[in-house]
């Protein structure tokens, strides 16, 4: 792709000369959103991807977010509520119920659909997280910082807040 991927435009260090302003990184999850929302429920195949992340968005020459690498997905039959399967994926990224007892629905994208939004908001990666003020993750730290009262830390320091706070 054009712009390489989100990973790259949002951590890559100097090498990516992208500006991710707010409205860009909206329309970044509205792309992975209608992306999702197509394998889970409006293509012939049912897909669960099984490894959503940064650095499997690629960002073509509009910014726009594509979903790509399905080296691990699995295809969802109509009548089976759930798959049970091995448990692969990206620490971080998988949700609890997926991880702990392999149980694997479309709702398992959507978390790490939701990790993904995070990191786009923070400007920071999950997978790289450092444990800082007794944190271990970045939803652990974000939930801290709601607890406080102080949820607009979160935001990316690189939007120099040139944004409508109620639009966040």
């Amino acid at each position: 792709m054009e712009n390489n991927c989100l990973a790259h435009a949002l951590f890559g260090s100097g090498a990516s000369t992208l500006k991710l302003g707010r409205a860009t990184r909206q329309k970044i999850c509205v792309g992975i959103a209608r992306g999702l929302a197509f394998l889970h429920e409006e293509s012939t195949l049912r897909i669960v991807h099984r490894d959503i992340k940064a650095t499997n968005v690629l960002l073509d020459w509009e910014l726009n977010g594509k979903i790509s690498d399905f080296g691990l997905a699995k295809l969802k039959e109509e009548e089976n509520t759930h798959i049970s399967t091995r448990v692969v994926g990206t620490i971080g990224y998988m949700a609890p119920e997926y991880v702990l007892w392999g149980y694997l629905t479309e709702k398992a994208d959507v978390y790490s659909f939701g990790v993904v939004a995070l990191e786009i908001v923070c400007g920071r990666s999950n997978a790289s997280y450092w444990a800082q003020n007794g944190c271990v993750c970045l939803l652990d730290w974000t939930f801290n910082l709601q607890q406080k009262g102080k949820l607009m830390e979160i935001l990316d320091p690189k939007l120099e807040y040139k944004f409508d706070i109620e639009k966040v």
